[in-house]
């Protein structure tokens, strides 16, 4: 299901523990990663601190942008849910200052996108 689901738009939850020591040099002491996201090559990846947006560059991928969101950034969040003839289940984050969504992220049915919105619902409802 990763690859094809990757291939076809849809992000695949990633191992928190393979994430982790990729993540280790810009994670802060007292951050941890909650849930992890892949699409092909980029990722959305959900810290206890922030939502950090990975977008891999160029053919090999070697040039990797690193977007950090504090989810004190967030305003909205909402999921559309996959309906009975519908595949895809959606997650959609406005940013402040943003009247369109800025985010915007398809998630297979078989993969759980209630808990992306558990961890967006626990940090940025405090």
């Amino acid at each position: 299901m990763g690859l094809l689901s990757g291939m076809m738009g849809h992000a695949s939850e990633v191992s928190i523990e393979k994430v982790t020591k990729e993540f280790q040099p810009i994670l802060l002491e007292s951050e941890h990663i909650e849930k992890a996201y892949k699409l092909i090559r980029d990722m959305l990846v959900f810290t206890n601190k922030r939502l950090i947006l990975v977008n891999k560059q160029g053919l090999t991928g070697s040039k990797t942008d690193y977007q950090s969101i504090p989810y004190s950034s967030i305003k909205m969040f909402s999921k559309e849910s996959a309906g009975i003839a519908d595949l895809d289940a959606e997650l959609k984050i406005w940013l402040t200052g943003e009247s369109e969504p800025t985010i915007k992220q398809d998630f297979r049915k078989g993969d759980n996108i209630n808990e992306a919105y558990r961890v967006l619902s626990r940090h940025v409802l405090k």
